[in-house]
């Protein structure tokens, strides 16, 4: 697994770099975070010509994608209902409720804890929760001394089998520059109040690797089973941005 001691949160400008090859060629060069990403840069798809067809887009993402949508089906390429199917089978039967059973059943059996350190991918597909999206997977437990935080810097690379659909934040241009240039504030935005002296390290998820954080168990659980502990498990607090529920 990969670095778990504390360290200091990662420090990446909002001007995170237009793509991994320009990332991977900065690592190559031994450059700073922040030279290694770059700033500004002009890409061949950047167009400042208003004439150009792209220029005529909406600027929301939903209203493009709702464009798109549209425009595929009018051409037959896409079916809404199969479509309608995907969607609801990734908000209701694919979710948050898979990657709180992992947690749960971390926080109670150490054998099961262990092996997820090791190998959280091949953990997760035996109990049926893979394929895409979550093909690498690797799990960040979360100690007094050390609290982990994920975000994906040049889209919004999740564990789509875990967690299901990714919240619009988290795809946010906002959250994606800020959550590794001041994490803690961001933490505290959503109710996060950690100690003084517990670090934060802010993980980049990618199309290559997907992390899982699993959040402390909350004081007053001995003996509660799997199901019990699972309800106190929530979206948030296994990408880092929220705590487990504090039993009532």
């Amino acid at each position: 697994m990969r670095g778990m001691g504390a360290a200091q949160p990662a420090k990446i400008p909002p001007e995170a770099g237009k793509s991994r090859a320009a990332r991977a060629a900065g690592r190559k060069a031994g450059l700073p975070c922040g030279a290694r990403l770059g700033h500004g840069l002009i890409m061949p798809h950047d167009h400042a010509d208003p004439d150009h067809a792209q220029a005529h887009l909406p600027s929301d993402p939903a209203l493009r994608v709702k464009a798109l949508e549209t425009l595929l089906e009018r051409k037959g390429l896409i079916d809404p209902a199969a479509l309608d199917a995907i969607i609801d089978t990734y908000a209701h039967k694919i979710g948050p409720q898979n990657g709180a059973r992992v947690v749960a059943k971390a926080w109670r059996d150490p054998d099961f804890a262990r092996a997820l350190d090791e190998d959280a991918t091949a953990v997760c597909a035996e109990l049926g929760f893979y394929g895409r999206q979550g093909e690498h997977v690797v799990a960040l437990r979360n100690t007094p001394d050390c609290h982990n935080m994920v975000v994906c810097t040049l889209c919004s690379c999740y564990p789509w089998p875990l967690l299901g659909i990714p919240p619009g934040w988290y795809k946010s241009d906002a959250y994606r520059s800020r959550a590794v240039r001041e994490p803690r504030k961001v933490l505290a935005e959503f109710g996060v109040a950690l100690a003084p002296d517990q670090s934060v390290r802010v993980w980049d998820s990618t199309a290559e690797i997907r992390y899982l954080v699993i959040p402390m168990r909350p004081e007053g659980t001995e003996g509660w089973d799997e199901e019990a502990l699972a309800a106190l498990v929530t979206r948030d607090s296994m990408i880092g941005t929220g705590l487990a529920r504090t039993p009532q």
